[in-house]
């Protein structure tokens, strides 16, 4: 059969089975594993372990148990509530203070736990209420939160950042170089036009409220919060000093993180404990699920000289290579609108790597891009992981007015792939400061 033909029928048939609403981990497997069998026999049966585990095996997997460990940990505690009132309290003068309290909360608050989810929850239980008591908007309110969490795959220590340096053999270390200053430059651009609306609505007779605090308030609230961004200091100079490996970093982030957790806030109590190991026990199996799932299904596919066909196909196009890329963002942005990141990373990146290089784009710059309309999918439907999130905290807002208040950060994430396509040296120029230029 023609390998482009069998692409078809492998793409819609992992549709179907992704749409039905089974696990992408268990989707991936049996996908994976029923065309194995078709086409090469029980026979290759005993290969299935060790094509599953060898995704696994690496020492790099080990971060993602750790950070999702690190961010579970002051996800549990107050340390969201109280970097957001930190924020708040000495922003409080700036117009659209608190917004831009919001914002950058939820992206210290990624450095420290790089989940979406987690960033949203967190930061929104806080933030939302305090912005609807002084009288913004639902849509500001729950856009911003909605947007500011997206934040979290992008600004390093990322977990997706990792996936797609396990799946695409590339340096996490460079990646997550790669993800700093486009990380500040998407939280730059959400803050800028959350300035400029609120000016808008003072314009127009918003009664946007502030509170004044004093320099006591101020102050009291910090021996609460340093310790962590002590810590956030600490993993990125250890990662960016090259003093440790990211799984080494992650590893005693996530032991820091727990000791201060314990120290600060008291949780010591073994219900709380085990509600953190419990959580992260949880979305680590099912983040090296879909990892091991995704190796065997890219195994599926190379083995059917799917992934060679495919590559070749698209390099044999004579087009211009921006308009390729063109099309591969529309690809991304489609595919993030239906399967989490991690899933689309896992399944693209393979296959997109050979022809991303191929067609002179830097791998790590395209991993920024990719990570940026994998953030676009968290808060546009039907998935929009995020909106869920906000609904879940905040319910009496309908997921329309969610939506509505996040597509301006959505268009905040488009210009910034068009500002890194321009000016591809904000994705490049770090990596190649502090590791070099080889790669």
């Amino acid at each position: 059969m023609d390998p482009l033909l069998l692409a078809a029928i492998v793409g819609i048939l992992t549709t179907l089975v992704l749409f039905s609403g089974i696990p992408v981990g268990i989707g991936l497997l049996m996908i994976g594993l029923g065309f194995i069998v078709v086409f090469d026999g029980v026979d290759a049966l005993p290969l299935v372990p060790e094509i599953l585990f060898s995704k696994l095996e690496s020492f790099e997997v080990l971060a993602i148990p750790m950070f999702i460990l690190m961010g579970a940990v002051v996800a549990s505690s107050r340390a969201g509530g109280d970097l957001y009132s930190v924020l708040d309290r000495w922003l409080t003068r700036v117009p659209g203070g608190l917004v831009i309290s919001n914002l950058g909360a939820c992206a210290i608050f990624s450095a420290l736990s790089g989940s979406s989810p987690a960033t949203c929850a967190a930061i929104g239980k806080m933030g939302i209420p305090a912005m609807r008591e002084r009288g913004f908007p639902d849509t500001v309110a729950a856009g911003s939160i909605a947007a500011g969490g997206t934040l979290g795959i992008l600004i390093p220590p990322s977990v997706t950042m990792i996936v797609y340096g396990i799946s695409t053999d590339t340096s996490i270390g460079r990646l997550f170089l790669a993800g700093l200053l486009p990380g500040l430059m998407l939280t730059a651009l959400f803050m800028a036009w959350s300035l400029y609306s609120t000016w808008r609505q003072d314009g127009t007779g918003g009664a946007l409220a502030s509170v004044k605090y004093s320099w006591k308030e101020k102050f009291e609230i910090l021996p609460r919060v340093l310790p962590f961004l002590a810590i956030i200091a600490a993993v990125l100079f250890a990662l960016y000093g090259g003093v440790a490996t990211p799984s080494e970093t992650a590893g005693v982030g996530a032991l820091f993180c727990l000791v201060t957790a314990i120290v600060v806030y008291r949780m010591w109590q073994p219900g709380k404990l085990w509600n953190i190991m419990r959580d992260t026990t949880r979305e680590s199996v099912m983040i090296l699920l879909i990892i091991g799932a995704a190796g065997l299904f890219s195994y599926m596919l190379s083995s059917l000289f799917i992934t060679q066909s495919i590559a070749q196909w698209i390099s044999a196009m004579d087009v211009n290579r921006w308009v390729l890329m063109g099309f591969i963002n529309i690809f991304l942005l489609i595919s993030g609108f239906f399967l989490p990141p991690v899933a689309v990373i896992l399944m693209s990146a393979p296959i997109l790597l050979p022809v991303i290089i191929n067609a002179g784009f830097d791998p790590y710059w395209f991993a920024v891009i990719l990570t940026i309309n994998m953030e676009i999918g968290l808060i546009t439907p039907p998935v929009g992981l995020n909106l869920y999130v906000i609904n879940g905290i905040a319910p009496d807002i309908r997921l329309q007015t969610i939506l509505r208040g996040a597509m301006p950060y959505v268009l905040c994430m488009v210009v910034a792939i068009l500002i890194l396509c321009f000016v591809p040296e904000i994705a490049t120029w770090l990596p190649d400061t502090v590791m070099g230029g080889a790669r």
